[in-house]
């Protein structure tokens, strides 16, 4: 399942994680930690969409 931020469009794949960020690949939408922010634009997670 992909998210997408709904400011910029930066792109949440959970095949691929965010390893940069510390997310590990395999990683769900629902265990990525609710402090999380758009690496791109910094808006919270609830500001993602289902792709």
């Amino acid at each position: 399942m992909k998210y997408v931020c709904d400011v910029c469009g930066w792109e949440y794949d959970e095949e691929q994680g965010y390893p940069e960020g510390g997310i590990a690949p395999g990683t769900k939408w629902a265990d990525v930690p609710e402090d999380f922010q758009c690496p791109l634009c910094f808006v919270d997670k609830d500001q993602f969409s289902e792709a």
